[in-house]
């Protein structure tokens, strides 16, 4: 197979409409809009939620809740997966993300008690739980809240 001799495959490649180029054309005139009407109209595409002029039924169900703009949003990571890292190591959020273990640093990093640590570590973090604390400190390590 040679580059001049690929070709697309048959159907799969049509040329575009070309509207408004005269009546022997096909789509001369109205341009495959037919006569007058909402659809012949520019700009005429409906909202993802019209009903026909009915009142749609995102505004006639009620609001309910609210959303907290202040939530913080932490990346979270178990003690388990802080394994990876060497003994006597340094971890922080970044350090955790070069690993690949969280995707972005968000609000800070929460540690969370799920697994087990055997490595002594010092572990910076925004927040930790009371089970990751322990286990953090039962192997020698720190855990440093930042």
């Amino acid at each position: 197979m040679k580059l001049h001799e690929l070709s697309p495959a048959p159907g799969s490649v049509t040329s575009r409409k070309r509207l408004g180029r005269g009546a022997g054309s096909g789509l001369g005139k109205t341009s495959g809009k037919g006569h007058k009407g909402q659809k012949a109209r520019s700009g005429h595409g409906k909202g993802a939620y019209f009903e026909g002029g009915q009142l749609p039924l995102v505004r006639r169900i009620p609001k309910r809740g609210f959303t907290n703009i202040f939530k913080k949003e932490y990346a979270l990571v178990n003690v388990s997966s802080l394994e990876a890292f060497d003994n006597g190591a340094t971890v922080d959020v970044y350090d955790l993300m070069k690993m690949g273990l969280v995707k972005k640093p968000l609000d800070g990093l929460k540690v969370l008690g799920n697994g087990d640590i055997t490595k002594k570590l010092t572990v910076k973090a925004a927040k930790f739980t009371g089970a990751a604390k322990e286990k953090i400190e039962a192997v020698g390590g720190k855990a440093e809240v930042v």
